[in-house]
């Protein structure tokens, strides 16, 4: 996305107009996505997944063993609203314990519903080794669990990522302690220093032996390390040579979907951009907590925090600018899903509708303590509580698009109670 700013920032020749134009790989994924998808709530607004691919096919073979799909170590979803005058980056931290929809893999047969880490789905796409089944799987994993309408994709390769960053002679990081990671490939003393090649990708890869080991260190790492990246391409500006070199880069390890794959329609993108005060270009990661806490024995993985999650996605959705200091103070304290004591009480008439709702909620780490019929059929899911458990309702509220929570008098005591109606679809519980 850098490249497409500084791209439009600059302008180019005609032979190097249609040198970069040529490097772009397109990839069609809309019939391999299928047709239940969110609809756009904001006409205007794009949404735009970007994924750093870790495929190990050509030269990028040399980085990892035993891996023979594609791989997915970056996953953000950039928001670009109706009015161009802010934007959004939000970043789904690779661990993030997710349903996986059944996605096409590409050898006739197609993958079953199931939970797991999230850069899965570009793994499983990707069986075949293709960019638009691996894209289309992480856009189905995507809006399935978030909501939002995808309205295109990006993927940009190792190679790639360490050709701009030599384009650029480097960028200075500085890491506060030093770093030593077999798996990163990475030796770095601690304090600033310029870093480029395999120095470069392996700090913003390097997840063990540095801070507590986690993802989320890694993506604050990756956020650092690109705005220093914008910020040098851009001085860069006057410079040919490099200015190409950073742009050919870019192009060769870029593939996106038929609608952004040239430069006309990426200048087109960049033009939007680059009004946009970088004040008001907001890095988020989605809202989380260790996993563990639901799931004693998984120490791997981490778990979205709702009702916040389901905030992000609903305020992005609907177009409305992110305060990062209130999402960032609302999420200080989790309620952990195994902490939500919930009875389902089925009001649709249809047999077994609250066993497999209370299934889907346990699958996603919520403690369902009873199941039952409802005195009475519905249409209208409801959610109730009792006093002292207004944090508890909320967050199993957020898994239920669009049903609020409410308190009652005469709720259960202990519990909050879902009423399922029938306007509550199962597969959109999250």
């Amino acid at each position: 996305m850098t490249s497409v700013v500084v791209l439009g920032i600059a302008g180019v020749g005609a032979w190097v107009y249609n040198d970069l134009d040529g490097n772009i790989k397109s990839a069609d994924v809309d019939d391999k996505i299928g047709g239940d998808r969110p609809e756009n709530l904001s006409p205007g607004s794009k949404n735009i997944l970007v994924v750093g691919s870790d495929s190990r096919d050509g030269a990028n073979a040399e980085y990892g063993k035993d891996l023979t799909t594609m791989q997915s170590d970056t996953l953000m979803v950039l928001h670009v609203p109706a009015n161009r005058k802010w934007a959004a980056v939000v970043s789904f931290p690779r661990d993030s314990w997710v349903e996986i929809p059944a996605c096409d893999k590409g050898d006739g047969s197609d993958s079953a519903p199931h939970h797991a880490k999230i850069n899965e789905a570009f793994a499983l796409g990707g069986s075949s080794g293709e960019v638009a089944g691996a894209a289309a799987c992480s856009i189905k994993t995507v809006e399935a669990n978030t909501g939002l309408r995808i309205d295109h994709f990006m993927s940009v390769d190792f190679q790639g990522f360490k050709g701009m960053v030599d384009a650029l002679d480097g960028i200075e990081v500085c890491p506060e302690q030093a770093i030593h990671s077999k798996k990163a490939r990475l030796d770095m003393d601690a304090g600033c220093q310029t870093v480029e090649g395999e120095k470069a990708l392996g700090y913003v890869r390097v997840r063990y032996g540095v801070g507590d080991n986690s993802d989320i260190g890694r993506i604050g790492r990756q956020q650092e390390f690109m705005d220093a990246l914008a910020e040098k391409a851009q001085a860069k500006l006057t410079n040919p040579k490099a200015l190409y070199g950073f742009l050919k880069s870019a192009t060769k390890s870029l593939t996106t979907d038929p609608d952004l794959a040239g430069i006309k329609p990426l200048t087109g993108l960049a033009s939007e951009l680059k009004g946009i005060p970088s004040d008001r270009l907001t890095f988020l990661t989605v809202p989380n907590y260790p996993r563990e806490a639901d799931v004693a024995a998984d120490k791997a993985n981490v778990a979205w925090q709702y009702p916040q999650a389901a905030d992000l996605f609903a305020s992005l959705a609907k177009d409305k600018e992110i305060d990062k200091k209130r999402l960032e103070a609302d999420t200080k304290n989790p309620v952990y899903a195994s902490s939500v004591r919930v009875q389902v009480l089925n009001g649709t008439g249809v047999s077994g509708r609250a066993a497999t709702v209370a299934e889907k909620l346990g699958a996603a780490g919520v403690n369902v303590v009873a199941t039952g019929n409802a005195p009475q059929t519905t249409g209208k899911t409801r959610v109730t509580y009792p006093a002292g458990l207004e944090k508890q309702a909320a967050a199993l509220a957020g898994r239920l698009p669009g049903i609020p929570a409410t308190r009652a008098a005469d709720a259960a005591a202990g519990v909050v109670t879902l009423v399922i109606g029938t306007d509550l679809v199962p597969d959109d519980i999250r």
